[in-house]
């Protein structure tokens, strides 16, 4: 079974709620509908029955909602004021009228569990609506992004699950912004993976091995994590073979290390190593790569890729849904 069938399992019959703010669009359609008919989640969306008719799907057990006349607007304007103490009643007015804004504001109200946006709207987008809406995690001051990469056999043990990050959002961290990519790493990896989490936080030397300021930064990101958390498991600074391969970790380690050879959260220094290792997993090792998905919020959110799939929706709702409540 894959981790994404094993959410949606989680998931199923639990009566939690997602709101998918591009209702008009014909594949959110279709994975509301999905949602509903498998006992997934109760879907809102933000749609009119005059939609669904166009596209000739049925609406039944689907929440439909309109910003311009809901019973929540007066509730969310108030909300977000209160979030937003510099924004005037006008201001707020029209930014609750907006779909992203909308949808935010009714996860953090907690009318719904949820909110998944991105296969209309940019994630520049969507993270904009989750800071100003939603907020961040406490002692979180970096909103980043993971992947789940499904390798279908890892080194010959089988089935594996990993979890990239960041690969989507934040494009040189500072070590400090490294350092929040971590922490929100531990988080979704402890509420996501099936075994505990093991942290490498990836460059190209092993322990000292080479010398350069890319390595501080890595290695000063980690000594705040440390301190930080001490409960995470994590090493640092770990080549890739090192992280993963406990034959490598044995010849390439010499301190004791409980995540060397047997790494499953790899924390990448920039978004050109993780955007190009995630690539490579998917397309190389065949893995199947489920994100992004943000993190780093006080409450699960995600974005989508503008070319999501019904099945892509589904299976980031699940994700999304299957990390309610695990603080």
């Amino acid at each position: 079974m894959s981790s994404i069938d094993s959410f949606i399992d989680n998931v199923r019959g639990k009566g939690l709620s997602v709101v998918l703010p591009e209702g008009d669009d014909e594949r959110v359609m279709l994975a509301a509908r999905r949602l509903v008919d498998e006992d997934i989640a109760r879907p809102v969306l933000l749609a009119s029955e005059d939609d669904f008719a166009k596209a000739g799907i049925e609406s039944t057990g689907i929440t439909l909602a309109d910003p311009q006349t809901s019973d929540h607007t007066d509730e969310f304007v108030d909300l977000l004021i209160k979030l937003r103490p510099k924004l005037d009643q006008p201001t707020a007015t029209k930014l609750v009228a907006k779909r992203l804004y909308f949808a935010a504001l009714m996860a953090k109200a907690g009318v719904v569990d949820t909110f998944v946006a991105g296969a209309v709207y940019p994630t520049g987008r969507v993270i904009e609506a989750g800071l100003r809406c939603v907020g961040l995690d406490e002692g979180i001051r970096t909103a980043s992004s993971f992947f789940l990469m499904e390798l279908p056999d890892f080194n010959g043990e089988g089935p594996k699950t990993l979890l990239y990050a960041d690969c989507a959002v934040v494009i040189d961290p500072s070590a400090e912004q490294l350092a929040d990519i971590t922490i929100s790493s531990a988080k979704s990896a402890n509420s996501l993976l099936a075994e505990t989490p093991r942290v490498a936080m990836l460059s190209f030397s092993s322990h000292g091995s080479a010398k350069h300021d890319r390595i501080d930064k890595v290695t000063t990101a980690l000594a705040q994590v440390k301190s930080r958390d001490p409960s995470i498991l994590i090493d640092g600074e770990l080549q890739a073979d090192t992280a993963l391969i406990e034959s490598v970790a044995t010849r390439k380690v010499t301190r004791p290390s409980d995540v060397a050879g047997h790494a499953n959260v790899l924390i990448f220094p920039d978004l050109d190593s993780g955007n190009i290792s995630y690539k490579l997993t998917q397309y190389l090792a065949g893995a199947q790569a489920i994100g992004p998905i943000l993190q780093g919020f006080s409450l699960p959110i995600s974005d989508l890729s503008r070319g999501a799939s019904v099945d892509d929706i589904v299976g980031v709702t699940a994700v999304c849904l299957a990390q309610v409540g695990s603080d």
